[in-house]
């Protein structure tokens, strides 16, 4: 049974003051909060159990080295991944999508090849694939989205070419949590030889993820929204596409043999992970993935979506509100204005002095931005451990604001 008091008591932040008043965290499309079991692994990792991982023969190294590596097969169960051999580590998403663009696409991609992209991508899943219109001439093709929020998974298909490379595309979007139909996508790309990147960071954390049934060839993912720590992350990468890859970043680890003529380069995903990772990082990811699943994916999606539908009833009656984005499909993710002269960023100061945590600005999605006719918004993000108290704090929060600007 999902008891979201007693997931509240796992997360020692929450219950802790600012201005003189209870946190209430609404800032989680930004970065979640961690529960105590993660903070608790990472301060043991540190104080008595840190080494640098592989090759090394001692306890410590040895120690070390099995609880980052079984992290690999956390991920892969995480996302159902056919094997932990197709995880490769990262420190996040945009890592994750930087290492496709320079392994993956730029050594095979040519001037006139096209991305197709929705413009509801956050900027991680649009500057590294203009850093290849930049410098090979890649043609980046935008598919929009509705007055609703919602992108019509047909039209992202249909903007597949004869030049097509690569579809990248966001599984929920940041500003408005629009849950895109992903899988449809996919296996319509596959079908045209296509390759499917798919950006993990808003998704995974809020709903349960299966690349397998999902057809994708790559899934990115990022620690800190997943309630672990930052500078954590992993992508899935299909083993065929994986063959297809050249090495990113060179050094420690990913090479089998140096000598001054040549070298030799590890195995699979190995090769895709230079140097010394970020050991405590990724076990901390791992405990935090461990946590979900002991939760549940499903049961967290429930809690989350009936959150979503409360909040958004509220929301609807405030008519001076603008909510952008109203998806029947949306996660529990609302991003505003007020009708007027307030400024998103007022709004956000206001409400932190009731306590609230919101993020204010463009959420590193200016195109979205643009298409919608906003130049900034408010964004109040709900996890799992929020509550419908927190929902109406929110909306006598705002309540306030409208009464303060007139």
């Amino acid at each position: 049974m999902f008891d979201v008091q007693k997931i509240r008591a796992d997360f020692p932040i929450l219950s802790r003051q600012v201005n003189g008043k209870p946190l209430v965290y609404l800032d989680n499309g930004a970065s979640a909060q961690k529960p105590q079991v993660v903070i608790d692994a990472m301060t043991t990792g540190y104080a008595h159990e840190y080494a640098n991982v592989h090759r090394g023969l001692h306890y410590l190294s040895n120690l070390a080295t099995d609880k980052y590596e079984a992290v690999r097969g956390k991920v892969a169960r995480f996302l159902n991944a056919p094997s932990e051999d197709e995880i490769v580590f990262t420190t996040g998403t945009t890592e994750g999508i930087n290492l496709i663009s320079y392994a993956w696409a730029a050594p095979r991609f040519q001037a006139g090849d096209e991305v197709v992209l929705s413009i509801m991508e956050h900027h991680a899943n649009i500057v590294p694939w203009h850093f290849l219109r930049e410098r090979l001439g890649v043609v980046l093709k935008w598919v929009d989205c509705d007055a609703n929020g919602d992108l019509d998974a047909q039209a992202v298909i249909d903007a597949i070419g004869p030049r097509t490379k690569l579809v990248a595309i966001t599984q929920m979007s940041n500003v408005t949590g629009t849950v895109v139909d992903v899988a449809a996508i996919c296996h319509a790309a596959r079908a045209r030889g296509v390759a499917t990147l798919v950006d993990g960071s808003q998704a995974a954390v809020h709903m349960p993820v299966d690349v397998t049934a999902m057809g994708c060839d790559f899934y990115a993912i990022t620690g800190h929204k997943l309630y672990g720590p930052s500078g954590s992350g992993a992508i899935f990468i299909h083993r065929d596409r994986m063959a297809e890859m050249r090495p990113f970043l060179g050094g420690g680890d990913m090479i089998r043999d140096v000598t001054r003529d040549l070298v030799t380069y590890n195995d699979p995903p190995m090769k895709f992970e230079a140097g010394t990772p970020g050991i405590v990082q990724q076990i901390g990811m791992g405990v935090a993935l461990d946590y979900m699943m002991g939760i549940g994916m499903a049961n967290i999606a429930v809690h989350e979506t009936a959150l979503r539908d409360y909040t958004r009833d509220r929301l609807a009656g405030l008519n001076w509100l603008n909510v952008q984005g109203n998806s029947a499909t949306k996660a529990a993710i609302f991003s505003f204005t007020l009708q007027g002269a307030a400024h998103a960023h007022d709004i956000s100061t206001i409400l932190d002095k009731r306590g609230i945590a919101v993020r204010a600005g463009t959420h590193c999605a200016m195109p979205l931005m643009e298409h919608m006719g906003v130049g900034a918004t408010c964004r109040a993000s709900f996890a799992m451990y929020n509550t419908v108290d927190e929902s109406d704090k929110l909306i006598d929060a705002l309540e306030f604001c409208h009464e303060l600007f007139g």
